[in-house]
């Protein structure tokens, strides 16, 4: 897949079939849309290309919210859609002026003109352009006027209810990770760098890496313990992972720490992938931290279980 992120020097495009948005964790419901381009990309004997928008659109529109988290960063995205064949993925620049831009402005000038479209799939009430004016009708009778094929794709269910990255995102902060990987079609996951803590996990009998994502705007799931994958440079591990702040040690703060199993060595300033396979249990308060290193014995009896069953 070639990326492209700019509207200038793009190639000619072989018969391109298009679709856009922002595709945020590429989810199923965005899937069904994605392999209906591919289908009829390669029915026409053409190139399946799909339009997306960095930064996400909302984050110009509402800068002051900063409650807005993403389930993928660009590469993430960029990986995804590569392995449901897409051929082109051209990132648009988006900024308020762009923002401005009518919905047939951006049809005639980017779609028509920039990327010389011949089919276009969006998905079940998709909308663009300034004040989101544009809509599935406003297409078809534009695709009268200029001559191009587009098709709407209905709601995508699974487990009986509509995906969306919203849905998504929700079932995340509420630790639902097993649920959101049915949605998403694959284990939720962030990259970040394993920093220096305060090592009172070696003296409990469990040292973990403490995570730092990558990405600040990458979503991370609730408060809670978590049965987890961690992918290091020297290998995966399975493990346990505990996200949020530590009410046991008193002044330590929010944190993301991993305990992995079968583990030796030092990945200290390396990045790692942290993969949340199951949701063991809320986070409590011990105590003291005889109590808190009986409940890490459990804990891990329980991941290890989540962890083979997987």
């Amino acid at each position: 897949m070639q990326v492209h992120r700019s509207l200038e020097g793009l190639p000619d495009f072989h018969h391109p079939v298009l679709t856009l948005g922002t595709f945020d964790g590429v989810h199923m419901g965005h899937r069904r849309i994605l392999q209906r381009v591919r289908q009829i990309a390669d029915e026409q004997g053409g190139e399946a290309v799909l339009l997306t928008f960095f930064p996400h659109p909302r984050l110009v529109l509402n800068p002051e919210d900063n409650s807005l988290k993403l389930l993928s960063t660009l590469e993430e995205k960029a990986e995804l859609l590569e392995a449901q064949g897409i051929d082109h993925l051209v990132v648009l620049p988006f900024d308020v002026q762009f923002a401005r831009m009518a919905a047939e402005a951006f049809v005639k000038d980017v779609l028509l003109q920039s990327l010389r479209m011949e089919s276009l799939v969006v998905g079940y009430d998709h909308r663009f352009g300034a004040g989101r004016t544009g809509d599935f009708q406003l297409l078809c009778d534009m695709a009268k006027i200029h001559g191009f094929q587009v098709e709407e794709i209905p709601a995508a269910w699974v487990d009986d209810v509509r995906v969306s990255s919203t849905k998504v995102r929700n079932a995340l902060l509420a630790g639902e990770v097993g649920e959101a990987a049915r949605w998403l079609g694959y284990t939720y996951s962030f990259e970040g760098m394993v920093v220096h803590g305060r090592k009172l996990g070696r003296e409990l009998g469990y040292p973990t890496a403490n995570i730092e994502p990558l990405d600040s705007l990458k979503l991370i799931p609730g408060i809670g313990v978590y049965a987890v994958e961690v992918e290091t440079p020297s290998g995966i591990y399975g493990g346990m992972a505990n996200v949020g702040n530590n009410p046991t040690i008193p002044g330590k703060g929010f944190s993301i720490e991993a305990h992995l199993f079968g583990f030796e060595g030092d990945i200290y300033d390396l990045a790692v992938r942290l993969k949340f396979r199951c949701f063991l249990r809320n986070e409590l308060k011990f105590n003291d931290l005889n109590a808190l290193q009986e409940q890490l014995h459990t804990d891990k009896k329980e991941a290890l279980r989540q962890l083979m069953a997987v």
